[in-house]
């Protein structure tokens, strides 16, 4: 799995060469700066808390699975206000990965390479060159792809339509009397 520079703030690179059989567990507990450096990247207000906690295990011959939960609390600027919207995440995920080198790898999954997948399990597995996987970076996706994109404070509305909110209300207001009509 390549990532492009710069790397996660959260990066933890796992060296799956030899993985326990039981596999190799992961604890990620974001400090202050990583927090920071996450929201920067998230485009957050802030991220209070990140937590991520995973297991890289063997899969298959020379395949690795990463499974995990990321968890964390995060700040929102609300869509329609700007005001900070609170929001926790708490996702699980799970990812598969193969050497480049193996033949799946090399052949990719239309190159007569066949594989069967479980519709409800994890996607097509990804390829990671060498010895290691960033699991702290895989780990950030899924915490990206689990932030809202349209967060809303309650109560706060877009709506034009005839049941207006008093949120809107006051807006509309405001921008009657700023345009001098009443």
């Amino acid at each position: 799995m390549k990532h492009a520079d710069p790397q996660s703030p959260v990066s933890f690179v796992a060296n799956v060469a030899r993985l326990p059989h039981k596999g190799l567990p992961v604890k990620i507990e974001a400090d202050a700066t990583q927090r920071a450096a996450l929201a920067g990247e998230h485009e957050l207000l802030s991220v209070e808390a990140y937590r991520a906690e995973l297991l890289v295990t063997p899969w298959k011959r020379n395949g690795v699975k990463v499974s995990g939960r990321v968890e964390a609390d995060i700040n929102q600027a609300c869509i329609v206000t700007l005001e900070p919207v609170a929001a926790h995440i708490d996702e699980q995920f799970e990812a598969l990965f193969l050497p480049e080198e193996s033949k799946l790898g090399r052949q990719g999954f239309e190159g007569g390479g066949e594989i069967l997948l479980d519709a409800d399990g994890p996607d097509s597995p990804e390829t990671f060159s060498g010895d290691t996987i960033d699991v702290g970076a895989l780990a950030e996706q899924f915490f990206g792809l689990a932030i809202d994109p349209y967060p809303r404070k309650s109560g706060a509305s877009l709506d034009t339509g005839g049941d207006t909110e008093p949120a809107e209300n006051e807006f509309q207001q405001k921008l009657r009397s700023l345009l001098g009509k009443s």
